[in-house]
């Protein structure tokens, strides 16, 4: 029998800006609300970033998700995963500093450095809400760090909590990344392993691209990982069917792409999520629970979280 298929659903990040579209969440109460939709459309796990309600700018103060949080908590049962990637502006202490206070099942952690370019968004949009997006998606110079010494930060830092980690992999050298902190004992499996694709900067788009990261990871993990991944923009869900017919999981969200298909843009991440469940359904598959992506995962569980 087909093994269940995780989805994830990434709420609202830290690379589209408000101006961009107006389904993008920006309020706890927008975000909480996609989250809530998102789960009970099918996706086991919502990925969390948060941002300042004046403004929409990415905001990762542990105060900032206090509003989100219980609010989703007490509405459905789904695995909340904090980012630590936060933005490539900020540092890693500010990024860890959500993750640390609220000790979740599952935390992001970027496992490489790397260029991160944004402004080919730049040219498609002829106004902006806020002074501050035309700057941050023009800036060619964003260097998005996360050497040895950070990704061993964020490890130390939640060693002790129980949460556990989504390895987002935007290149092959950051697979052997992650199997050099295995080999020197700091992490041990299952690893759930979120491979990422078409972000200028990291790994293309094309299937040889995800055929090559998959058999890299194969090789690197064995048996003892959970393979996801992450389409950017207009590769969302192409990525998605790649890796759900060979029974991984995906990641969908407005974090991901704003666009439900060619033109259309999506009114909420649980529209996405319908869609790529949709496709996983097809395939004879089914969505994981939110207690089976637990057991896959080797979570701790939710009562054992800081909210």
């Amino acid at each position: 029998m087909p093994s269940p298929c995780i989805i994830t659903a990434a709420i609202t990040g830290a690379i589209h800006t408000p101006s961009m579209s107006d389904a993008l969440p920006v309020t706890a109460e927008q975000i909480v609300t996609q989250a809530v939709e998102a789960a009970r459309a099918g996706a086991a796990i919502v990925h969390l970033h948060a941002r300042d309600e004046l403004d929409g700018r990415p905001d990762q103060s542990a105060e900032a998700f206090a509003g989100i949080l219980p609010a989703i908590r007490d509405q459905v049962d789904v695995i909340i995963n904090i980012t630590t990637g936060g933005a490539p502006t900020m540092t890693v202490q500010e990024r860890v500093r959500p993750a640390e206070h609220w000790q979740p099942e599952l935390a992001s952690l970027n496992m490489g450095s790397m260029n991160f370019g944004l402004f080919g968004m730049l040219g498609r949009f002829k106004s902006f809400k806020h002074n501050w997006e035309p700057d941050y998606l023009g800036n060619k110079g964003i260097l998005f760090r996360n050497t040895f010494e950070d990704i061993e930060y964020i490890l130390t830092t939640l060693r002790n909590s129980g949460t556990r980690f989504e390895f987002e992999c935007y290149d092959t050298a950051h697979l052997y990344n992650l199997a050099h902190f295995r080999d020197q004992g700091v992490v041990s499996g299952p690893f759930f392993i979120q491979t990422v694709f078409g972000l200028l900067g990291g790994i293309g788009a094309h299937p040889d691209d995800v055929g090559h990261m998959k058999r890299t990871a194969d090789r690197l993990f064995g048996d003892t990982y959970q393979w996801s991944v992450l389409g950017a923009g207009r590769n969302q869900m192409n990525i998605a069917a790649i890796s759900a017919a060979q029974g991984g999981n995906v990641r969908v969200g407005l974090e991901d792409s704003i666009w439900l298909e060619k033109g259309v843009l999506a009114q909420s991440s649980a529209e996405q999520v319908i869609r790529v469940r949709q496709i996983v359904e097809g395939l004879g598959r089914t969505a994981a629970t939110p207690d089976e992506a637990r057991e896959m995962l080797a979570l701790k569980g939710p009562d054992k979280t800081n909210f």
